[in-house]
């Protein structure tokens, strides 16, 4: 018997109609890249699932099969499947689904959720819809063309009779289920739901406090758990004071988990079982624990910084394109404009710190856990543990943001390997200082940077990028610069190198990787050498992306760049935001766009610098053209404006010092987060245009910083080279 025969007998004894697609997965979730194989260059990240129950009382369940993190995909994919299903979105039920190789990938990572869900959900409502459609039209004894769905019920054309879905299920179980890819897709001009504003299913349960995060979870004979790690990456235990840690008030155990060397994996450390977290806590302060710290104590971001800078001057170790002349232009040029960017490493900082909820039981385990890719988490159990990958059953929980932060799930196997050896169940919640200390932070990076302009356009463009990799000669998640990267392939003399160098520091995938500094760096030179030539900064933009329509793709993704896409909203936002309006001395615009994540998004930042130095971002426009549909608008517009928030307080204020090989923030009294106070007015506006669906989460964080930039520069004729901004003097008279 296959699965789909399976799925639907199965949902017989409930009296249901369970409609279940799945197909061999395409493709497979690189950290938050997702690469599908194929001469296209198409992305997609699984192969989908949807499931969808309706009852003989026609209540109807659709389960969301990724994790929520703030997103919105709870609300929005249901949304897809209830708009081809006919249903009246208010009489839905949506459910959480846990890990189950039925649902296919169950990753969210890369803004990839929508555009590889986006198809083969619309495909899962409409089958159900066909089929409960066909079995009217047998109750009936008319032909199915003449009846149709509309909320949760089949209506006959001509007699006007009309029944629920629920009154089908009996019948709809007795037919075949059609291949999904022959099926009629609604014509998007016929949607209801889709484009609407829907309220978050969840948003009720959240602010009234109830129990749906990782962090709420709770389990009968549970103990609460702590896991102190050394400061240095991958330190050892050496000694620790665990009998008198025992004796404190309300611990129950403490013991040392031996670990390995794998950063993103149980590293070595000590566990404190207490009965409360506050318990756990307060035993913490009192551990004490001698590290071996081995040779990373001789790392330090002052050393990087200064290997970094003798490195820039030298040609990089790595070629990733050479177009033309570059460098013979460079050399002949009249007019060359050098810079060097840099900017630090930087924390995820979620909300809610890393947590997870484990009862291990010999060979099978029960996980609860806030992660963004829960079947390399069951992977890294299994491997880890010695458990059998299908003895581990992983619900998936809300999430207090994740940001990439929950694509690694060391979290996970802590709270798994701790159970296991306490034979209880545990609930592990990390401090901030754990946070901060012990993330896989955004990679820090230096960019030497030369240009050369000639009749008003860029003549040549040469970069050296150094960076950071924890195995020789490869870059770490999120520190790789590509070849295609823009302004490469529009430009006939363009040269980009690469070096890496070699750190501990534990690097992940930090909200729209890669592009979220490289954005801040090309587009901040770009404005540079836009003045330079002495031209607006937005027409020298429009030429530069020039007269193609595509920018064919040469990369390791093979992604194409379309330029008339990028115009578009470009001149949206330059409309919207009303450029090259005068301002007075201390007020700026500045201008920006990034493709990223398969979204084209350009920002105008407008800004007012005191003389004294203070900033304040008085507004943000935004464009973006994402494809053709945007599924939720409020859940489209929150995406957008978190983005905006998000990159400016990491633009703004956030650094992270490693000394001596460890981080040296603990806590948000020294890593700031923006304020209300400082949050600007943001103004979103959708350009849609006949493409695929694709993601909201992270290619609108991209253009912010360098539009801020800009607009600082415009506003001071300070141009601002080193992030966070707050270390730049900002004063002028």
């Amino acid at each position: 018997m296959d699965r789909r025969s399976f799925l639907r007998t199965s949902a017989l004894a409930g009296g249901g109609l369970v409609l279940g697609f799945y197909l061999n997965p395409l493709s497979r979730l690189v950290g938050a890249e997702v690469v599908k194989p194929g001469a296209d260059g198409a992305t997609g990240d699984f192969a989908p699932n949807a499931f969808i129950h309706i009852s003989p009382e026609g209540a109807v369940t659709i389960f969301a099969h990724k994790p929520e993190i703030g997103q919105g995909i709870k609300t929005s994919l249901p949304m897809i499947v209830a708009e081809e299903l006919e249903v009246d979105w208010h009489a839905v039920k949506v459910v959480s689904a846990p890990l189950d190789p039925a649902f296919g990938g169950q990753a969210a990572g890369g803004s990839s959720s929508t555009p590889s869900s986006y198809q083969n959900l619309r495909r899962a409502g409409a089958t159900a819809r066909v089929m409960l459609i066909d079995a009217a039209a047998q109750t009936w004894n008319v032909p199915a063309a003449e009846c149709r769905a509309e909320n949760g019920r089949v209506v006959h054309a001509g007699s006007q009779r009309s029944l629920g879905y629920g009154e089908l299920v009996a019948k709809a179980n007795a037919l075949p289920v059609p291949d999904p890819k022959t099926v009629k897709l609604k014509d998007p001009k016929d949607f209801k739901l889709i484009g609407t504003r829907i309220s978050g299913v969840d948003n009720p349960k959240v602010v009234s406090g109830q129990a749906l995060f990782g962090i709420d979870q709770k389990l009968p004979g549970m103990l609460h758990a702590v896991y102190v790690k050394c400061p240095v990456f991958a330190g050892k235990v050496t000694r620790a004071n665990l009998d008198q840690v025992k004796t404190l008030p309300g611990v129950r155990d403490a013991f040392v988990l031996e670990g390995g060397t794998e950063l993103s994996g149980l590293l070595p450390g000590v566990a404190i079982l207490a009965d409360s977290t506050w318990a756990a806590f307060s035993a913490r302060k009192k551990l004490e624990i001698t590290w071996d710290e081995g040779p990373s104590t001789k790392e330090s971001w002052t050393a990087y910084a200064a290997q970094a800078a003798e490195l820039g001057s030298k040609p990089g170790k790595d070629v990733l394109r050479n177009d033309g002349q570059a460098e013979a232009v460079l050399a002949s040029a009249s007019k060359v404009v050098e810079a060097n960017y840099l900017y630090p490493f930087v924390a995820h900082a979620n909300l809610e710190p890393q947590n997870c909820t484990a009862s291990v039981q010999g060979d099978r385990a029960e996980i609860w856990a806030p992660t963004q890719n829960p079947e390399d988490g069951q992977n890294l159990v299994a491997r880890t543990l010695g458990i059998p990958k299908a003895n581990i059953h992983v619900t998936i929980t809300r999430i207090g943001g994740g940001f990439g932060r929950r694509l690694m799930n060391d979290y996970m196997v802590e709270a798994a390997a701790i159970s296991q050896k306490a034979k209880v169940p545990v609930k592990l919640t990390w401090m901030r200082e754990d946070d901060l200390q012990h993330d896989f932070y955004r990679p820090g990076g230096f960019h030497f940077l030369k240009g050369a302009v000639q009749e008003g356009k860029i003549a040549a463009w040469k970069s050296h990028f150094v960076t950071f990799g924890n195995t020789a000669g490869k870059s770490g998640n999120g520190a790789g610069l590509g070849g295609d990267e823009f302004p490469g392939r529009f430009l006939a003399n363009f040269r980009a190198e690469q070096t890496v160098l070699q750190c501990n520091v534990p690097m992940g995938w930090w909200r729209a990787p890669g592009s979220c500094t490289l954005a801040w760096v090309i587009q901040s030179f770009i404005d540079e050498l836009a003045h330079a030539a002495g031209r607006d900064p937005y027409e020298f933009r429009l030429d530069l992306l020039g007269d193609k329509e595509v920018g064919p793709g040469a990369g390791q993704r093979g992604t194409p760049y379309s330029a008339a896409r990028m115009k578009g909203v470009l001149q949206l936002v330059a409309e919207k935001a009303g450029w090259g309006k005068k301002l007075p001395k201390g007020q700026g615009q500045g201008i920006a766009f990034h493709f990223s994540h398969r979204g084209y998004f350009a920002e105008v930042a407008e800004v007012t610098v005191s003389k004294e130095g203070a900033l304040k971002v008085d507004r943000v426009v935004v464009a973006g053209d994402v494809g053709a549909e945007i599924i939720n608008l409020s859940g489209a517009e929150n995406q957008v404006q978190g983005s905006v928030i998000d990159g400016l307080g990491a633009a703004w204020l956030q650094q992270l010092g490693y000394e001596n090989g460890r981080i040296q923030q603990s806590n948000f009294n020294e890593y700031p987060m923006i304020r209300i106070a400082d949050a600007p007015k943001v103004e979103v506006h959708f350009r849609k245009t006949d493409n695929p669906v694709t993601g909201l989460g992270e290619p609108a964080l991209p253009p912010l910083a360098p539009a801020v930039c800009n607009a600082i520069f415009a506003a001071t004729g300070k141009r601002v080279r080193e992030l966070p901004i707050s270390k730049t003097d900002l004063s002028w008279s």
